[in-house]
């Protein structure tokens, strides 16, 4: 009888190793971006294309003004829709699409402006939307930081106690 709980507890903690590793691809990437942030979006639009990344872009479409919240409000609203979808919002800043983006349940939107931020996003805080600042970061850094955000896993363990207390 011991015999088998032991075999019993062995399963489970392999289980959990098998979980706990498994690589969580996202379905497809959404972008949004206010005026500020059009050109940018642009760019990493065409970057994940040649990536063969499903995308699906809700604007803007040119650089007439628009207000920002409207779009994060957009991306976020249609992130609920499908979990294993990930969210980059596009503006100025980055700081008005994060504020926004972050009222909404089940988003953890990071504003992204390096490497190890982003990386960080994601490992430690789960971040589902990424929001970059045109005006403050180098095209060339906000590829990478793109493609950082989307192959970077969630570490969990003491970050997920953490997470949930979001």
């Amino acid at each position: 009888m011991v015999y088998f709980h032991i075999l019993y507890i062995c399963r489970l903690i392999l289980t959990l190793k098998v979980v706990t590793k498994k690589k969580i691809k996202a379905i497809s990437v959404i972008l949004a971006s206010d005026h500020a942030g059009f050109r940018l979006k642009e760019k990493i639009k065409r970057f994940l294309l040649k990536k063969r990344k499903k995308i699906l872009d809700l604007g803007t479409k040119n650089i007439n003004s628009v207000d920002y919240p409207d779009y994060a409000h957009l991306l976020s609203k249609q992130m609920k829709k499908n979990r294993n979808q990930m969210g980059i919002l596009i503006c100025g800043s980055g700081t008005g699409m994060s504020m926004t983006a972050n009222k909404h349940k089940n988003i953890r939107a990071a504003q992204c402006y390096n490497i190890k931020s982003t990386k960080l996003s994601r490992e430690h805080n789960n971040a589902n939307v990424m929001t970059l600042g045109a005006r403050l970061i180098k095209p060339d850094i906000a590829l990478k930081c793109v493609n950082i955000f989307l192959k970077t896993n969630f570490n969990g363990g003491r970050h997920l106690r953490r997470v949930k207390k979001i």
